[in-house]
Parts: structure tokens; sequence; C-alpha cells
């Protein structure tokens, strides 16, 4: 073999290598913002190429944020959501949740500081903001158990309502913890938050999901994209000044850094939690958030089997990656190539003196 031919094939075994690397869609729940940390880490650290995949993220679309459609209908491979994908999968949408990077929900009701609402009965007559978003439906169960009507509650529905919040114009308005209460703070508006979590309604948030189509066609696909995205979140958490450089360099360079570290300060207590491995997540206590929601137990039996994704076993995929593949197959090659080399100059050097004593013969 020629070394132009050995130059082909490691040119071949490359081009295999790149074509292997299988093309791979997340659609996000919202903008660029240190909220999907996790997976932009994954990306530039190199963990989801290290697994085989070329990751494309993708930031929601503002006006229409749904990503639970656009993975059903094969916009996405993957997708981050809110709770309530819970309810989606008890409608017999074929959802299934991959992991819960937060532990609890995000979403609270923000007051002004002078306000006289500090707990959730103090909600009765109050003018709050519009009710109509699923992803926050924990917002609800709380005031209900604390025996709010809502149905009896005036609502908000301007088109302005970081404004008219400022303005005094309602009472509470719904928040993302990372988000409105920043900017409240950067415009000098001092505020609290009344949280599900502190009155026992405490449900996961920023799921990591697919559908079951895509795991029953891809299984190995799956596993390797969650396994290389919740090792980006453990980077992430790890390396909080990085993963904000690169947010802001590669992703929204519109963020400021000190808007970035809010949100990381913010989210860090909601992603790692002691005892608990980040996206964990338990058939019991999805379980016990279906009842929340009002969801009977003989109701959920059906419609939850298979909710929860088990973890598949991929261990020796990641042992041999294809760069590894490819340098076995270069060694391969060249230990002919090598052999051939040695015994060629052997004969040549026979030759030779068999040549050299042939003339002294003559002489």
């Amino acid at each position: 073999m020629s070394m132009r031919g050995l130059a082909y094939i490691v040119v071949l075994l490359i081009s295999c290598y790149s074509s292997a690397q299988e093309n791979v869609v997340l659609q996000l729940k919202w903008l660029h913002q240190f909220q999907f940390a996790g997976y932009y880490m994954a990306k530039e650290k190199g963990f989801y190429e290290q697994a085989g995949l070329n990751v494309t993220i993708l930031p929601a679309d503002p006006s229409s944020p749904d990503t639970q459609f656009k993975v059903l209908a094969g916009q996405a491979h993957f997708g981050v959501t809110h709770s309530a994908i819970l309810q989606s999968r008890m409608q017999g949408k074929p959802l299934v949740a991959l992991a819960a990077i937060l532990q609890s929900s995000p979403y609270c009701w923000m007051v002004k500081e002078n306000s006289q609402i500090y707990a959730p009965q103090d909600f009765k007559g109050k003018r709050i903001s519009y009710l109509g978003k699923a992803e926050n439906a924990e917002l609800m169960v709380m005031l209900k158990q604390a025996g709010v009507d809502i149905t009896q509650l005036p609502l908000y529905s301007g088109l302005y309502p970081i404004d008219d919040f400022k303005k005094g114009l309602f009472d509470a308005l719904q928040v993302y913890v990372t988000n409105e209460p920043f900017e409240m703070r950067q415009a000098g508006v001092a505020t609290r938050q009344i949280c599900p979590k502190q009155y026992g309604v405490n449900v996961y948030g920023d799921i990591l999901f697919t559908s079951e189509n895509l795991i029953e066609q891809k299984p190995l696909m799956v596993e390797k994209f969650r396994q290389a995205s919740l090792k980006g979140w453990r980077y992430a958490m790890l390396n909080m000044n990085e993963s904000i450089d690169v947010i802001r360099t590669k992703y929204n360079p519109d963020k400021s850094k000190e808007q970035l570290a809010y949100e990381a300060d913010t989210l860090r207590p909601f992603v790692t939690q002691a005892g608990i491995s980040i996206g964990n997540m338990s058939e019991t206590r999805w379980r016990w958030i279906a009842q929340l929601y009002g969801y009977a137990q003989d109701t959920q039996q059906n419609q939850l089997d298979n909710f929860v994704y088990h973890p598949q076993n991929v261990k020796e995929s990641y042992q041999w990656s294809w760069m590894l593949v490819a340098a076995s197959l270069l060694t391969f090659l060249c230990i002919p190539l090598y052999l051939h080399l040695i015994f060629s100059r052997h004969l040549k050097y026979r030759i030779t003196h068999a040549t050299q004593g042939d003339k002294k013969g003559v002489e």
C-alpha cells in the first residue's frame, strides 16, 4: 500500500467519523439565559460530540413557546417544559419525562414590599395577573389549597404587565424567579415572592422530555443525549463563572454579567439539593403531583405508565467512540504497511549485496 493510499484511507475515516455524528435538535422553553446553562456547556465542552451527537440548541419563540407541540410534531427531538407536561400526559399525549433539572417550581407570585399580601390566603379580593398559562398551574393550586376562590379574583389582562405592576395597577404578578424580580430590583422597586414550595406545593420544574416514538426508534441516542446533558449541568454548576462567560459570548450577548450572575445564584438551590443527583425524578412524586392537579389515582394508573424515563446502560458506546474505532483501524492498516516497508528494505539490501558480490566474482 502506498502513502497516497494510506492518506486516502485516513481522509475516508475522518469523513466517516464526521458523518457518524447524529444530528439532534433541542428546543428550549424560553430565550437563551442561565436557565439552560447545562445544555450550553454540554455542547461547548464537547460532551455531546463525545457521545456522537451534533446538537442544535434552539431558543423559543416568545410568541409561541409551546415546546411540547414541536417535539410531538417532529420539529425537535428533545424539549424543555414545565410540570404541566403531566397534564398533557394525562390527556393522552405520548410525552416522556427524561430528567427534572429543577427540583422545585421556579414560578412564584411577586408582590410589592409594601403590599399586605404575605401568604396565599391574603390573595382574597386582590387583583392578580392573567391565569391562562398551564405552565404555572401550581400557583393556582397553592391559592385553592388556601381557600381562595380564584374564579372570584379580579384579573389584570393588560399588554404591559411589568410597567403596570410598577404603577400599582394590580397586586400580584406571576413570575419566573430569575427574570422579573431582577427587573424590579434594577428599577429600584422593592418586592417579595410567595412561592408554592413554601406552602407544600412542591412540583418539578424545567423538565427535559422527548416523545415515546423517539425512545422506541432511537433508544441509544436518547440515553446518550440525556447522559451528556446531565454531565453538562454538573459542569455548569461547578463552573458558573465560565458558564456565564460562554452564554454572553456565544448565546446571548445582550444579557449583562450581573443579570446572568443573579440567575445563576437564584437557580443554584433549585438545581442542586443535598442527597439528590441533578435531574433526578421519582414516579412516586409524579403521582403525588398528579393528585395535586386533581387526578384520581385510578385515573393515573394507565396514563402514567412509562411517563417517567428509565435510564438505559450505554457504557460501552462511550468507551468505543468513533475516534477510538478510527484509531484502531488505522493501527491495523499501518501494521501491514510497516511490515511491507521493512521487508522491502531488507530485500533491497540483499539484492544490492548480491549484485556487488556478482561484480567481484566477474573481476
